[in-house]
């Protein structure tokens, strides 16, 4: 008899465990795509313009660079039937959500969608508490390739818990999703969450107007201060596990200069590049800066380093991204309002593991300048970035 409790136990523990855990393999690197909320927010999200966004990603050269991720974020959901699974907002999506993910992978992309671990989303739609499997469920028979799990109205919940519970419910649907945890920073998943997503929101929101700095109501910050609320949590991310410091604010009225910088702050620190504009209508100088070869494949690099500060001036900094091959990217960010002279020596900016002479190309130029040899003067422009790749 006692064999046979034992027996039940184990039975027990082993059912319990197969779906504590995540799917392993996906977001190798950060993942890159489109999300729908800085340029539509709910008043403008419909199914024409998910449709038009992913044909628009192909016809401007987004999916040819690595973006693949079409994301529908707040608003698509519009209450639950009588069995409890979600219903879709049939005035914005009268097709249906499975046949707007079959349009979008027929684009050769992939489909995301946005839930809420509390009992709404901030949006006050539905959110998914209580029915976090009747939902993974449902996303798995749409064909949801993506998930963006927020953290509104989730007053008394344990986030650990309620993270670790939709992650279990994905996993059970059987379908592989990139689980995209929203949490804001406000327990530092970046401590827990490695088993948990595949990547965790660090901070609040971004201004999605391209605010430099500064926030408005405590809420909405500038891209810079996010850049900050980074440095110290390079070791918690790798390949399959990222910090997020939210979506990229390139193309909602920024500057050239500071929309170059961000895309290369984000680049540098391994920060997934979901962009939040409307690929419709973007300047061919936005879209030059989403799409630049250079700095996607330092975001990209598949050792999967995120990069860190190793010099503060004040409002000048050095950064360092490790990547594969012993290569070295290093940014320099100019924080002022004014251009900033600078002498580059290469024996003084305390570069980790860097030994030996490297080529050095400037990648917003996309030129060879020389080699690490040599001294350079150079003058980085107000709120703008060098960013040099060194290679041996």
């Amino acid at each position: 008899m006692k064999a046979f409790y034992l027996f039940l136990t184990v039975c027990f523990l082993s059912a319990k465990d197969i779906y504590a855990q995540k799917f392993e393999n996906l977001a190798l690197t950060p993942p890159m795509g489109w999300n729908s909320w800085n340029a539509f927010e709910c008043e403008g999200v419909n199914e024409t313009v998910i449709r038009e966004m992913a044909d628009a990603m192909v016809e401007k050269g987004l999916k040819d660079v690595g973006y693949e991720y079409i994301v529908i974020d707040d608003c698509w959901q519009i209450g639950r039937d009588d069995n409890g699974y979600i219903i879709v907002d049939k005035e914005k999506f009268p097709s249906g959500i499975k046949a707007l993910a079959d349009y979008v992978h027929a684009k050769g992309l992939k489909f995301g969608i946005y839930s809420d671990a509390g009992t709404m989303t901030c949006a006050r739609r539905p959110g998914s508490k209580g029915y976090e499997f009747k939902d993974a469920e449902t996303y798995a028979k749409w064909g949801v390739d993506y998930l963006k799990y927020d953290w509104c109205f989730t007053e008394g919940q344990d986030a650990k818990q309620s993270y670790k519970l939709m992650r279990d419910a994905l996993y059970k649907a059987g379908r592989p999703i990139v689980f995209s945890m929203c949490e804001w920073g406000e327990n530092k998943p970046w401590e827990w969450a490695k088993d948990v997503g595949h990547l965790w929101r660090t901070t609040l929101d971004i201004d999605m107007n391209g605010r430099f700095d500064g926030n408005v109501n405590g809420n909405l910050f500038g891209w810079s201060d996010l850049v900050d609320m980074q440095v110290g949590l390079e070791k918690y991310a790798g390949p399959g596990h990222w910090n997020d410091p939210d979506m990229l604010a390139v193309g909602n009225n920024m500057p050239i200069n500071e929309a170059r910088a961000h895309f290369s702050m984000w680049a540098m620190l391994a920060a997934p590049l979901m962009a939040g504009n409307d690929l419709r209508t973007m300047s061919f100088s936005d879209q030059e800066i989403l799409t630049n070869k250079e700095l996607i494949a330092i975001n990209q690099d598949a050792l999967g380093k995120q990069g860190f500060k190793i010099k503060d001036y004040g409002n000048f900094e050095v950064w360092q991204k490790p990547l594969s091959n012993g290569e070295i990217a290093i940014c320099l960010f100019n924080r002022e309002i004014k251009n900033k002279k600078y002498e580059v020596d290469w024996s003084k900016l305390q570069i980790k593991k860097f030994s030996g002479k490297y080529s050095v190309k400037n990648l917003w130029q996309n030129k060879v300048i020389g080699t690490t040899d040599i001294n350079y003067k150079i003058e980085v422009p107000a709120r703008d970035v060098v960013v040099f790749r060194l290679t041996k």
